[in-house]
């Protein structure tokens, strides 16, 4: 493991080093995926420009995401469980609010982007890492989505080096809604990460090619839960207009009381646009997403695939897919989405907790104590497989608004959605005293209807 790791970050400093070095006299060859229409995209931007486009030196960028969900369990909390979109049922909620934008100065560059509303809570919540020492670091970054800074390089079609934190690719969902085919993200997405908090170096050898690795503090964590840093990768290829397959794959050590356990994922998908007639008042656009994705945590007691001896312990590992597929209509005015996925996931590793007294991440006033009376269990060998199917509606007016009506169903093995007794306590409030022979209600199923309003500029 020591070995692994000085070698990968004596590898690191002399790449950095032979790329500062060739940069001197190189000129950039153009722009990487110039002319390449990525608006179709599931987990893009869908605007072809930014309102914003011509100012100097800075490009703003604001994101509104504002919802309602009704779901059929109707829990008496209106706690939503399970999901990194959504937070309460049957109310009007500001899932998020982001802005902020890009700076831009000879080579020199940083993007900024706040994050407001109940996402800035949800997201973040599985994080242990703010346990290990000093400082809430949960509460230092909670509000900020995107912040980092770095330089570009004109070498080939253009090299940046960033640090700070910036989105995941893994998942293949966008973290802004806005850029997303469907609003409640598949077990594939939801359970992976959203954000990284390192460093990355994104090369474009080519026009249609980038080779970006990663060295960063761990799976979607805000520290570094040992003395090893996560280490990862994303290769992404464009062709052309029409096609994009890319591949996300992260190695590290990521269990705050078990250094020797290791994680690895593998993350990887394919998009196709199979029709393009923009101006039709027809279908005028169809394309699908395919997702699929493997891992597996070995050590410390688990034994990744396949279950071992009573040293190695029972098999801990991740498995997911999910496919989507978009009709566009009326010159790109209407579009409709169906699709869904499939989890497993033994030992429960990457499953969302459940929220209220069914949570067992440490209570922050006392790290040594679960946050819920009842924890959902995740001990090795804990099974848990998951399905989930969704259908939507779109009406965009323009590129800047989305008015979105889905209909989402999703099961699970074992019990772990909020069923109408909810997750908090007896009437669904946190300031009464928990009656004894009361116990979260998780069901094995729920259906609801989400409607969203999605604006960027």
């Amino acid at each position: 493991m020591k070995i692994f790791t000085k070698s990968i970050l004596v590898l690191s400093i002399i790449s950095c080093q032979l790329l500062m070095m060739s940069v001197a006299s190189a000129q950039q060859k153009g722009e990487p995926f110039e002319g390449i229409d990525v608006t179709w995209q599931n987990g893009s931007d869908r605007r072809d420009s930014s309102v914003f486009k011509n100012m100097p030196y800075f490009t703003p960028s604001i994101l509104l995401d504002v919802n309602y969900t009704y779901s059929g369990n109707n829990p008496n909390d209106n706690t939503v469980v399970g999901s990194t979109a959504l937070a309460r049922n049957n109310e009007v909620q500001l899932s998020a609010l982001h802005f902020g934008g890009d700076f831009n100065y000879n080579g020199a560059r940083a993007r900024v982007m706040t994050q407001f509303g109940t996402r800035s809570i949800v997201v973040p919540r599985n994080d242990l890492s703010p346990y290990r020492g000093q400082y809430e670091l949960a509460n230092v970054y909670r509000y900020l989505s995107e912040a980092y800074a770095g330089y570009h390089f004109n070498k080939w079609y253009g090299i940046n080096i960033d640090a700070g934190m910036f989105m995941s690719y893994i998942g293949l969902n966008s973290y802004y809604q806005p850029e997303n085919w469907e609003y409640q993200a598949s077990f594939t997405s939801d359970n992976t990460p959203w954000f990284f908090n390192g460093i990355r170096i994104q090369i474009f050898p080519t026009k249609h090619l980038k080779i970006e690795p990663w060295i960063i503090n761990g799976w979607q964590s805000y520290g570094k839960f040992n003395s090893m840093p996560g280490f990862g990768a994303n290769i992404t290829w464009m062709p052309n207009s029409n096609f994009k397959i890319l591949t996300n794959d992260y190695y590290g050590t990521d269990n705050d009381s078990l250094p020797d356990r290791v994680r690895f994922h593998s993350d990887n998908s394919v998009l196709l646009r199979y029709l393009n007639k923009p101006e039709s008042k027809g279908i005028s656009k169809m394309a699908f997403s395919l997702t699929g994705d493997f891992g597996f945590e070995k050590g410390g007691g688990v034994n990744g695939f396949s279950d071992g001896n009573a040293s190695q312990g029972p098999a801990q590992y991740f498995a997911s897919a999910m496919f989507y597929n978009r009709v566009w209509f009326a010159k790109n005015k209407l579009a409709w989405t169906i699709g869904g996925g499939v989890m497993t996931n033994p030992g429960r590793y990457l499953v969302l907790y459940p929220t209220g007294q069914a949570s067992p991440l440490p209570n922050h006033s006392n790290p040594t104590q679960p946050e819920g009376a009842f924890p959902f269990s995740a001990n090795p060998g804990d099974q848990f497989k998951g399905w989930d199917c969704s259908t939507n509606f779109d009406w965009m007016p323009n590129q800047s608004i989305t008015f979105r009506v889905e209909l989402v169903h999703r099961e699970s093995s074992v019990p772990y959605f909020a069923g109408a007794g909810g997750v908090t306590s007896q009437t669904g409030y946190t300031n009464v005293l928990l009656d004894p022979n009361w116990k979260p209600d998780l069901v094995r199923a729920e259906t609801r209807i989400i409607m969203a309003i999605l604006f960027r500029m």
